[in-house]
């Protein structure tokens, strides 16, 4: 007897979703996403805000867009993730739909029911997509995980009171957690 397949989904899928219903397709799969808590807003408003300051004060082509903003990461129809904040500093990939492509640097908040893909599968879909920078905040554990693609998949771990330097921006941008009272 053969074993029954699996429904693969795609971007037509998550578009046909109800309106705020939120969900990220990764190959084929739809993985739907809870309702994020007050810290997870809390930290999202600010790195955005810091983010962009800086963006500002620095002028140049990078631009900084928190969720929900579409990722259509690998540029096919089963790939559709909504990362929690998103750098592109390429406009050619940016539309009124989102970006087409790999941003240049991710930041993941985890919560418990995304640690297990934020850590693994998003980890190696973003790598293998060419994102050149991925960070997961994980407030639970105080542990921000650092991942600089760009330069061998170098891996640095600080905690929620210490400076982080932005990889992308050559260590320009440091982003001081101990300052966000968390």
């Amino acid at each position: 007897m053969p074993l029954a397949k699996e429904r693969i989904y795609t971007v037509e899928d998550i578009e046909a979703l109800p309106d705020g219903q939120r969900a990220e397709l990764i190959d084929g799969e739809i993985y739907d996403m809870s309702t994020p808590t007050r810290t997870h807003q809390r930290l999202v408003h600010h790195l955005d805000r810091i983010i962009g300051n800086y963006m500002v004060e620095k002028g140049g082509s990078c631009e900084v867009n928190p969720a929900p903003f579409a990722v259509y990461l690998n540029q096919d129809d089963y790939n559709y993730i909504e990362p929690d904040i998103t750098v592109v500093c390429d406009p050619s990939k940016l539309d009124d739909k989102g970006c087409h492509g790999a941003p240049d640097w991710v930041i993941e908040i985890v919560s418990p029911t995304t640690r297990s893909r934020d850590y693994g599968i998003k980890l190696f879909k973003y790598r293998m997509a060419g994102v050149r920078e991925y960070w997961i905040i994980d407030p639970g554990e105080n542990r921000i995980a650092v991942y600089d693609f760009e330069n061998e998949s170098m891996y640095m771990s600080y905690t929620l009171s210490d400076k982080v330097p932005v990889g992308i921006y050559d260590g320009d941008l440091q982003i001081d957690f101990s300052a966000l009272n968390f």
